[in-house]
């Protein structure tokens, strides 16, 4: 068990706990769950797992915390809806076959592990029938939602309106398809190998979005080159005709996924990774400019914090002796959700009961401006990863990971050219 694991956290983990859909993901294939408010998970990846184990201090700040590893089951429910459970990776597993799950109410948080049967935490004296009708109306929902899921999945671009009377994170639960899909698809792994194994590790990690109301999330691909040392000639030859066809061999970077909240027209609009790699240089830009535009106007305030900390990622990385980052993503996450600054010379008073909407009628009279927001960029995705220190390897390389570096430096001149283009 990792160090991470304090004697807090012992009787926790001596319950399992139901996963659910990490609701921002936008890129990558391997899915991600929700584990708690603070934690995602993922399925354990030798490689990746020992990337975490081993990476030098100073690249800690540009990746997510590791906080350790979890066995999670594949359990279905007397109605039939599938559920992860994780339990602590040291636990009785022998009594997982036997665990009785007829009273796991997907929308619980934790589940009990007591006397071989699984209770609700939250409301012990719910009763069965009640149970059954909530669960009736869940699926019901669910049916719903899978058909708008489908019409989703086919969309490269799409905006989806939330509701003015609703709370924008709240609504963010049900309408990020690229999760979903990645959801739905493990579920299908699961289930096909449940004969054979029951029985998944997983990794723990810091969910990088827990801090941000409204997080706008970018995935990008990093790097010339995308396939691992290890990889068949198949998957050599269709990752090199990946990069070829996009922006990633020009410039060494492409978008896999982004997530941005349009205040000015109150929609979210998703893009996948295959309209990321239609992109051409030019259309990389002003996705970029998309991802930094809130529908109203530019978030100037947010690029000199991006590049900044872009300029110190890039030279720690120059620094990074055998390194190979193959496949790996960078994350620019930001709060689409905005807190208002009010001038000095304007009277508290008379713009206590303000809205957002009138707030923006009055920008003139009450001088509002953004406040400096919180930028966060990291490294995620190290299933590829290569270094001389992984004994195992056959091929060794020497020096920095130009092709990661290379995309870097592009990146950060394309951001400085929409900065200095948009304060003309």
């Amino acid at each position: 068990m990792s160090p991470a694991f304090g004697a807090m956290e012992v009787e926790h983990y001596s319950k399992g706990v139901l996963l659910e859909p990490f609701v921002h993901q936008v890129g990558g294939h391997s899915c991600v769950l929700r584990f708690n408010d603070k934690t995602i998970c993922k399925p354990l990846i030798q490689r990746e797992h020992q990337f975490y184990e081993t990476l030098p201090t100073e690249m800690r700040k540009f990746t997510p915390q590791y906080e350790g590893v979890v066995s999670v089951s594949f359990e279905e429910d007397e109605d039939g809806n599938l559920c992860l459970i994780a339990y602590p990776l040291n636990g009785d597993h022998n009594n997982l076959e036997n665990l009785d799950n007829s009273e796991c109410e997907p929308k619980s948080k934790l589940l009990r592990w007591t006397n071989k049967k699984t209770v609700l935490l939250e409301n012990e004296k719910i009763s069965k029938e009640w149970v059954r009708q909530h669960r009736k109306e869940e699926k019901m929902k669910s049916h719903k939602l899978e058909e708008e899921f489908e019409w989703l999945k086919k969309s490269e671009v799409l905006y989806y309106t939330v509701e003015k009377k609703g709370n924008v994170s709240s609504q963010f639960k049900h309408h990020n398809p690229w999760s979903m899909k990645c959801h739905q698809q493990q579920l299908q792994r699961m289930k096909e190998n449940a004969k054979h194994r029951n029985q998944y590790k997983f990794i723990l990690l810091e969910n990088l979005t827990s801090r941000y109301e409204v997080p706008c999330v970018l995935d990008l691909k990093m790097g010339t080159r995308q396939h691992g040392d290890d990889a068949s000639e198949e998957k050599k030859a269709n990752q090199i005709r990946k990069c070829q066809q996009s922006t990633s061999a020009v410039i060494g970077v492409r978008v896999c996924g982004m997530q941005v909240y349009q205040a000015g027209t109150g929609q979210l609009m998703f893009m996948n990774k295959y309209h990321g790699r239609k992109l051409s240089v030019q259309g990389f830009k002003e996705a970029l400019y998309q991802f930094f535009h809130n529908g109203k106007y530019l978030r100037r305030e947010l690029f000199e914090s991006v590049i900044k900390k872009l300029t110190e990622l890039k030279s720690v990385l120059e620094k990074q002796e055998s390194y190979r980052f193959y496949s790996s993503s960078l994350l620019i996450i930001y709060d689409g959700k905005e807190r208002q600054e009010v001038a000095v010379d304007s009277d508290p008073e008379d713009l206590e009961d303000l809205s957002e909407e009138s707030s923006d009628e009055s920008a003139g009279a009450y001088a509002y401006k953004p406040t400096a927001s919180t930028v966060d960029v990291r490294m995620i995705d190290f299933a590829h990863t290569t270094c001389k220190y992984y004994g195992e390897d056959s091929v060794v390389h020497e020096g920095q990971d130009t092709g990661y570096v290379f995309g870097l430096q592009n990146l950060i001149d394309i951001i400085k050219e929409i900065r200095d283009e948009s304060s003309e």
